[in-house]
């Protein structure tokens, strides 16, 4: 399975690059990952979103459906197994995406129902799926 980080803007704090990074080099050991950052203001960016046919993609939305870390997981599983090539997450700036995209998503997840930082979200977004990978894994990391 594919997953690609379609992320609105750019992680410019140093701090956070550094976990997000770090995040996806974990990741990166059960999945292939591509993390595409676009400028905001960029209708030629916003282009690069081409979702593969059979491509899920889901939108980080305040109003999505909220997972624990174990659904979250097991959502994840049900995807992988179930054949879903590829897991698009649409990651916004503080506005979040253009209605244009946000209309692309086929699901919307919440992170939490308390706000923070679009870089921020970014890494508790990597994080979580690497989380959810440990736990199908049966790692000890989420104990």
């Amino acid at each position: 399975m594919r997953i690609r980080l379609f992320l609105l803007g750019k992680t410019r704090r140093p701090e956070i690059r550094s976990l997000l990074d770090d995040y996806a080099a974990r990741i990166r050991r059960s999945a292939e990952l591509e993390i595409v950052e676009v400028r905001e203001d960029s209708a030629a960016s916003l282009r690069r979103l081409e979702a593969a046919p059979g491509a899920t993609v889901i939108l980080l939305d305040a109003d999505g459906t909220r997972f624990d870390s174990a659904q979250f997981a097991a959502w994840l599983g049900r995807c992988r197994d179930g054949g879903v090539r590829e897991l698009i997450f649409l990651c916004g700036a503080a506005e979040g995406f253009p209605e244009a995209i946000a209309r692309r998503a086929t699901k919307r997840i919440a992170l939490s129902p308390m706000t923070f930082s679009h870089e921020l979200a970014r890494v508790m977004l990597a994080e979580q799926i690497y989380r959810a990978f440990a736990i199908l894994a049966g790692h000890p990391y989420p104990k």
